[in-house]
């Protein structure tokens, strides 16, 4: 099982880098034409709302609530038809279409509402002629173009969970970049038919959302699932869905109204501040997405498997291949961006209208973000082992402790860091998030981390400090850097990474790391667990 499950991750963090690094490339351009200007805080705002309803009815909560269900049936009937299978996609995506088309209209009509919920600072501008005002207005507009990408994305992400179901994870991995290949090219090709090029980039993120729906379908065809969508909101397998879902979706919402929050209060901080947490937060993605969403991706239909099979051992073994793996990737990537996070700043984005006062301002709320990558990626882990269970209950509970904790911190640490302080707070409150879970799956007997795993874990924290002290004793001052010609600092910021790769996997070689760490063990006494 250890190799299908590698293989399976491997291909899934394979198309998301590749999505990712087009990502980053997007963000290039958009630095480029709009740096961290007012028209970026606009459209960062403008394209956070779907994105945070995205979560709630695509790859978020609705997934964690539908692929545990589709997995049960398509694993019952195994080896006979896929009726059952294509009438329970026919319910859910008839029912699903038909509440988005509702949610998708009335988002589009009441986009200046939304506008002054999230951004009550422009709106309070705008009301009494303060220097903001005019971002109230570009906002509602920009909403109007970016939020029709829920329907589109939701319906993609649907897609994509019934083609992961069926062992099919390259499809949906892959889809994103042509998200990102779409804004691309209508920031390039587009900007110049607008007065701003915010509006040239909305458009990007409506077409995007439909090339990525267009997409999935040949391959929905090709498995046999491409049905007919039908209502079927009282049909048992909706309905079971449904029960799952409304946890989920507390439990989902928890991490998004954060974030909200997290713009409601940067809506009175200094302008930029909006942009500045948005650049950083996506190359905090960037490890998030290739290794922890990576594999997460993949062990939640196999944990669902598991449960349904009562493969509670396997169940376990899985968990810890799951941790082991991010742990191995997330923590140099922790410890290396910490030390090139302003040379790697600065190489991506320090170009047009993106200044090196902005790199610094990005390099802080950076910081404070990958302080808690490590944890970010955990719970990625830790979350399936509830879900894949059915059980979108405890979840919720702990996400509602994490968003009370992180508004208070938001409160505490805002009006002393300003926008770092947010980035802080989300960071303090994902570790406790991670913490609790963790200590939840322990108390019911379904994941202990064993101490052969503590060792794992130890041996890699000590490979990626060295290798962080190396490549700091190697690295110019970002003063230095500010200095060098484009040419010079790609050149050396490649060395430099090549140089923390390399130590990196010698010292794990040297202290004892082998692929062996990687397979699923079967034969653990519960004397070894801890």
């Amino acid at each position: 099982m250890s190799k299908k499950l590698l293989k399976s991750g491997l291909i899934v963090s394979f198309m998301t880098l590749i999505s990712r690094v087009l990502g980053l490339v997007r963000d290039v351009v958009m630095a480029n034409f709009m740096g961290a200007s007012s028209g970026a805080d606009v459209f960062f705002f403008a394209n956070k709302i779907p994105n945070f309803l995205r979560k709630l009815f695509a790859e978020g909560a609705f997934a964690q609530a539908f692929v545990p269900v589709l997995s049960e049936v398509n694993e019952q009937e195994k080896e006979q038809s896929l009726d059952e299978t294509r009438q329970l996609i026919a319910y859910v995506s008839g029912t699903l279409g038909v509440i988005l088309s509702i949610v998708t209209l009335v988002g589009v009509v009441a986009s200046p509402l939304l506008v002054m919920l999230f951004g009550f600072g422009w709106f309070y501008d705008w009301l009494n002629d303060g220097p903001n005002g005019d971002k109230f207005e570009l906002a509602s507009s920009l909403l109007k173009i970016t939020f029709p990408y829920l329907w589109f994305i939701s319906l993609t992400a649907l897609a994509g969970a019934i083609l992961n179901t069926l062992g099919k994870f390259a499809v949906a991995a892959f889809t994103p970049v042509l998200l990102n290949i779409t804004i691309i090219l209508a920031a390039v090709f587009g900007h110049d038919y607008f007065d701003l090029p915010a509006y040239a980039l909305a458009w990007g993120v409506f077409f995007g959302g439909l090339v990525q729906f267009l997409f999935q379908l040949p391959f929905l065809y090709k498995a046999g699932v491409l049905v007919k969508p039908s209502w079927g909101w009282k049909t048992p397998g909706v309905q079971k869905i449904k029960r799952l879902l409304i946890p989920a979706l507390f439990g989902v919402s928890v991490t998004q109204i954060n974030l909200l929050l997290d713009t409601l209060i940067a809506s009175f901080l200094v302008s930029g501040s909006i942009s500045w947490l948005y650049y950083a937060d996506r190359l905090l993605e960037f490890p998030l997405g290739v290794f922890g969403i990576g594999i997460a991706t993949v062990i939640l239909p196999t944990l669902s498997r598991l449960h349904t099979s009562k493969g509670t051992q396997e169940f376990n073994d899985t968990m810890d291949w799951g941790l082991k793996f991010v742990l191995f990737m997330g923590l140099p990537a922790l410890a290396g961006l910490m030390v090139l996070a302003q040379p790697i700043v600065s190489v991506l984005f320090m170009r047009g209208a993106f200044t090196a006062y902005d790199v610094a301002q990005v390099s802080y709320a950076l910081f404070a973000y990958l302080s808690g990558l490590v944890s970010f990626m955990l719970i990625k882990i830790f979350a399936p082992g509830y879900y894949a269970r059915q059980d979108t209950k405890t979840p919720v509970k702990i996400g509602i402790i994490a968003m009370v904790a992180n508004m208070v911190l938001n409160l505490m640490l805002a009006p002393i860091l300003g926008y770092v302080g947010l980035a802080l707070a989300t960071t303090l409150s994902g570790t406790l998030n991670a913490i609790l879970l963790y200590r939840g799956l322990h108390k019911s007997s379904v994941f202990t981390l064993s101490k052969a795993t503590l060792l794992f874990a130890l041996k890699l924290v000590v490979s990626a400090a060295l290798m962080a002290a190396v490549v700091y004793h190697f690295s110019p001052a970002f003063e230095q850097w500010l200095t060098f010609t484009f040419a010079r600092k790609v050149s050396l910021l490649v060395g430099l990474i090549l140089l923390g790769v390399t130590v990196y996997f010698v010292l794990a070689l040297l202290l004892g790391v082998r692929l062996s760490d990687f397979k699923v063990q079967t034969t653990r006494s519960e004397s070894e667990q801890v």
